[in-house]
C-alpha cells in the first residue's frame, strides 16, 4: 500500500470520528450555518499565510477560531446572528482573495484548499487530527452530560448552574479546529457537509446524542472509503466525490426509513 493511500485511510477514520463527536453538537445546536460561515472565513487565514510566509493551515485555524468566537459575540449584542455570519464570510474570504491575488507568483496551490485532496494528507496533518480528536474525546468523556443539556436546552442549562458560556466557547473552538483539519481532506467549499449530513442520516435511525456520535461515524467513513474508491476508478475529484456520497446516502437511508414506517 502506496504512503499516500496510507495517509488518506488513517485521515479518513480520524476526521469522521472527530466530526461525528463535534458534528453532533453542531446539529443539535442548529449551528450548521454558523459553521459554514467559520469554514468560509477561515479562506482569509489562507491567503494571509501565503502572502506572509508563513503556514496557510495555521492562518486557517487563526481566522477561523476569533471569526467563531466573533459570530458568537456579534450575535449576542445588537446584531442579528444571520448578519454577522454573512459579515463575517464574506470578510474572511474577501480577505482571502485579495491575498492569494497579491502573493507573488499567485497560490497555485489555492484549489487544495478550496476542494480538497484526500492524498494530499501528510503525516503533520494526520498527527494533526489525531491530537484534536483526542482532545474532542477527553472533553465528551469529562462533559458529556453538561454538553448534551447545553445542546439540547441552554436555558435549562443555565437554571442548573452549568458553565454554559465555557462550554459554548470551548465548543466553538473546537469546531472551528476542527473545519481547518478537515480542510485537506474535503475542502473549505464542502467540510460544513462532514459536520451536518452523517448525523442528518444517523438521526433517522436513532434517537440520542451518543447513538448519533457513533452512527454518524459510521457514515462519514463510509463516505469517505467510498470517495476515495470513487475518485480513484473515475479519476475525479475526491473531496467532492464524498460529499455526494454522502448526501446520496441521506436520501437513501430516508427511502428506507419511509419504506419502513409504511
Amino acid at each position: 500500500m502506496s504512503l499516500f493511500l496510507q495517509n488518506a485511510l488513517i485521515g479518513s477514520l480520524l476526521a469522521s470520528l472527530l466530526c461525528a463527536m463535534v458534528g453532533t453538537y453542531v446539529v443539535t445546536r442548529r449551528l450548521v450555518i454558523a459553521g459554514g460561515g467559520v469554514a468560509h472565513a477561515s479562506l482569509g487565514g489562507v491567503g494571509l499565510g501565503a502572502y506572509f510566509g508563513f503556514s496557510p493551515l495555521l492562518g486557517a485555524a487563526g481566522f477561523a477560531l476569533l471569526s467563531g468566537l466573533a459570530i458568537d459575540g456579534l450575535s449576542r449584542g445588537r446584531l442579528r446572528e444571520d448578519s454577522a455570519i454573512a459579515m463575517l464570510w464574506t470578510f474572511g474570504m474577501s480577505i482571502g482573495i485579495l491575498m492569494s491575488y497579491l502573493t507573488p507568483g499567485f497560490m497555485t496551490d489555492l484549489p487544495l484548499y478550496l476542494f480538497g485532496d484526500i492524498l494530499s494528507i501528510t503525516r503533520a496533518d494526520l498527527w494533526l487530527t489525531g491530537v484534536l480528536a483526542l482532545v474532542a474525546g477527553a472533553t465528551y468523556a469529562l462533559l458529556l452530560p453538561a454538553i448534551i443539556t447545553v445542546a439540547y436546552d441552554r436555558d435549562f442549562a443555565v437554571t442548573q448552574g452549568l458553565p454554559v458560556r465555557w462550554i459554548e466557547i470551548g465548543m466553538t473552538a473546537l469546531t472551528a479546529l476542527t473545519i481547518v483539519a478537515c480542510l485537506r481532506l474535503v475542502g473549505i467549499v464542502m467540510v460544513i457537509s462532514l459536520l451536518s449530513v452523517p448525523q442528518a442520516t444517523a438521526a433517522l435511525f436513532v434517537r440520542t446524542f451518543r447513538g448519533m456520535i457513533l452512527l454518524s461515524a459510521v457514515f462519514a467513513l463510509a463516505a469517505c472509503l467510498g470517495g476515495l474508491w470513487l475518485s480513484y476508478a473515475l479519476n475525479v475529484p475526491c473531496g467532492a466525490a464524498i460529499i455526494l456520497l454522502s448526501i446520496s446516502g441521506y436520501f437513501v437511508c430516508r427511502l428506507f426509513w419511509r419504506l419502513r414506517g409504511k
